[in-house]
């Protein structure tokens, strides 16, 4: 009986010893848009392990075309901030005019650019980041995505109601089509332009050839944007107002589930296990959903959370809550910045936010039960009611 304590430990601890080693964590990037901050939140414990300071206010981000550096767009302060995801650490920063939503173009050649504030859409050449051409657009430049040829950008105009399409060797303009009230993300996908209207309840199914809608998917009131399923099977849509992500048929765009997901989700990233991760624009936190279930799980992160992002497969990060350590000084001008910025003031890193804030109090995560819907997409008979003002104010980015 002597021996039973040392037993019972080694019964415990040998399903978690593996030829594998110990399990691994992947790392969530969230962009705190109302905090002036980022959020890293460790895969494994479910709690937020360190917070990287910015300028003013981030909300997009994208992976470099060699995959070694995390960028992040600071629309508020002007700038992109450059992070090695492995670490964590900040290693460089640009200043770069008002980077609100930025994607590379497939054949790697083009690095586009909008700016929500200033009403422009910028191209760049990906590798050195030269200024090739700015365009004037009206109004509230949003979301873009690309043909598979690398031809055509298209951006949603929030202000005009508008997709815009813009041939990126002509570097002009070349059709736009009213789509509906603000709308925001837009997605290439079999041949069609995806755009999520914002301003009603809805994504637009969009034929680039003949710049016209096709038909409409009733998805819930503040649709937002769509993300494809890593393996292809499902398209996710994400309704800021009415709290729900719709799953869509890829090939049908036919809704198969609807999970209630509270907070306004807003962007969505993928981890390799298939777990979906979503930022909860409203309530400060994120979810990680099941997407064999619809059930979530939440964790508080930094207000009005925007872009997310995954990279997989890491040791667990040490719990670090006050910032990421020294962040290397910002030039005053950069080779290719543009001339509107070079005459504006510096502006003050925010505060990193300290361990004893509210928003990092370790709290129990709630699980969200999930909301299966018929697979149908028909409207509800009746309109629903006007939402409420708690949300306008964040409706427009």
């Amino acid at each position: 009986m002597r021996h039973l304590p040392a037993v019972l430990f080694l019964a415990l601890a040998l399903p978690c010893i593996t030829s594998a080693g110990p399990a691994r964590a992947n790392l969530i990037y969230v962009l705190n848009s109302a905090d002036a901050s980022i959020s890293l939140v460790d895969s494994i414990s479910r709690e937020e392990v360190r917070r990287i300071p910015v300028l003013r206010e981030v909300h997009h981000l994208l992976l470099t075309p060699d995959r070694k550096e995390l960028m992040v767009g600071d629309s508020g302060g002007n700038e992109l901030i450059f992070i090695d995801p492995a670490t964590a650490e900040v290693t460089r920063r640009e200043r770069f005019s008002n980077p609100y939503h930025m994607e590379y173009s497939p054949d790697g050649q083009y690095l586009v650019v909008t700016s929500l504030r200033r009403d422009q859409v910028d191209i760049y050449e990906a590798a050195t980041r030269t200024l090739l051409a700015r365009l004037k657009v009206p109004d509230k430049p949003s979301h873009l995505a690309f043909s598979p040829d690398s031809r055509f950008a298209y951006v949603t105009l929030q202000g005009a109601r508008k997709l815009m399409a813009i041939d990126l060797a002509e570097r002009k303009p070349v059709w736009f089509a009213e789509v509906g009230s603000q709308p925001a993300g837009v997605i290439w996908h079999n041949g069609r332009l995806l755009v999520g209207i914002m301003g009603s309840d809805h994504i637009a199914v969009v034929n680039p050839a003949e710049a016209r809608v096709e038909r409409t998917v009733f998805i819930g009131r503040g649709a937002h944007t769509i993300f494809p399923a890593p393996d292809g099977r499902a398209l996710y849509v994400t309704s800021r107002v009415d709290s729900r992500i719709t799953v869509l048929d890829p090939a049908t765009l036919e809704p198969k589930a609807r999970w209630d997901i509270p907070g306004g989700p807003d962007c969505i990233a993928f981890d390799p296990d298939g777990k979906l991760w979503v930022t909860l624009r409203w309530v400060a936190r994120i979810a990680m959903v099941d997407t064999a279930t619809g059930a979530a799980e939440t964790i508080p992160v930094g207000r009005s959370p925007h872009g997310i992002f995954v990279q997989p497969r890491r040791e667990p990060m040490a719990p670090l809550l006050s910032a990421a350590g020294p962040q290397p000084p910002r030039p005053a001008t950069a080779a290719s910045e543009p001339e509107d910025l070079q005459a504006e003031r510096p502006i003050q890193p925010a505060r990193a936010t300290a361990a004893s804030s509210p928003a990092l109090a370790p709290t129990q995560a709630p699980v969200l039960a999930p909301t299966l819907a018929p697979a149908a997409a028909t409207r509800p008979a009746e309109p629903p009611a006007e939402a409420s003002p708690w949300w306008r104010q964040w409706l427009r980015r």
